[in-house]
């Protein structure tokens, strides 16, 4: 009977008799959302003046072979790295929906990672960053399927081994911006492999999602609601995981280090602040701040912009808790 319950299953079965070839349309589409478009990477480093930096291929826990880029602090490497990984269907760079099809589909608009690299170096730290899975220029894996983070956990525990086992990374200081996907992946992995991460001092994570509010929220964008179990099978029919399995909120208590989470209030294409209230309350820190983005519902343009337009709150976050530790002496 697949990964959901019987009478679901079976209220999948009834619906796929009734739908309408238009609505079953629209089903797949959502559904298809796990199948991610590959965005390209239409800035580097260079675009804002960032030097020393250089391309990496890092292993995934799988074997998974991950682009990636490293990113040395401006004036010279600090003692202070920030491990940085994104959301779906993006890249390392962001996301270039202002280019047109078949990115503008989601939103013709450009979301800009590396302007948040710049603020990043600017104020001392390191960036390791990474295109996940399936994104961007790194492998792909599980059938090109994304599983929000089901999968995924084993990029960054592969990428937090390769740091710990290199000669320099593994002096530094560690936090980690880990947004959307890519902070669902992080939530899972820290509650597979605690040891791992006990040394990283705190974690941003922007964006952070429930499938299950992401699908009902397009549905009824594209009235076809009552179709969620119909959703469901066309998941599993494509070898996803079903809505309900791909939530942080699976995962959310066992994050005990600080916690900054920022998310659109009245996004468009979630039901916050439900959704994103009921992570937050879940992560088992006192030392966490919910930033609300007011004033939107445009989760691309205002949600993953946010640092790179804002980036204040975010730096003294990462101020506040990656203290300064003896240089790292070793050249890049």
């Amino acid at each position: 009977m697949g990964r959901i319950p019987e009478e679901r299953m079976a209220k999948a079965q009834e619906q796929l008799k009734s739908i309408s070839p238009k609505d079953h349309a629209k089903v797949k589409l959502i559904a298809n959302m796990v199948r991610p478009l590959r965005s390209f990477l239409f800035k580097t480093p260079d675009d804002y003046g960032m030097t020393g930096w250089y391309d990496l291929v890092i292993p995934s826990d799988d074997g998974t072979p991950l682009e990636a880029w490293y990113i040395p602090a401006r004036g010279g490497e600090s003692n202070k790295l920030i491990i940085y990984n994104h959301a779906l269907p993006m890249c390392r760079a962001g996301f270039p929906g202002h280019f047109g099809e078949p990115w503008s589909s989601y939103d013709n608009v450009e979301i800009d990672f590396v302007i948040q690299y710049k603020h990043l170096t600017d104020a001392g730290y390191n960036v390791l960053t990474y295109d996940i899975r399936n994104h961007g220029n790194s492998s792909a894996a599980n059938n090109g399927i994304c599983g929000i983070g089901r999968w995924e956990w084993r990029d960054c525990v592969g990428v937090k081994k390769y740091v710990d086992n290199h000669p320099r990374l593994s002096k530094m200081t560690v936090g980690l911006y880990s947004q959307c996907m890519g902070g669902n992946s992080q939530y899972e992995a820290i509650a597979r492999h605690p040891e791992l991460f006990a040394n990283v001092k705190c974690m941003c994570s922007p964006l952070v999602p429930s499938m299950s509010a992401i699908f009902q929220a397009f549905s009824e964008l594209q009235g076809v609601a009552q179709y969620q179990e119909l959703i469901d099978l066309e998941l599993l029919k494509m070898g996803a995981f079903p809505a309900a399995d791909m939530t942080p909120q699976l995962f959310a208590s066992k994050i005990t280090m600080p916690n900054l989470t920022i998310q659109v209030r009245d996004d468009a294409w979630t039901k916050n602040p439900e959704d994103a209230q009921k992570t937050f309350d879940m992560l088992a820190t006192d030392e966490k701040e919910m930033i609300w983005v007011e004033n939107t519902t445009r989760r691309f343009k205002d949600g993953y912009n946010f640092f790179g337009r804002y980036p204040e709150k975010v730096l003294n976050f990462f101020a506040k808790y990656m203290k300064q530790r003896s240089p790292v002496s070793t050249p890049v």
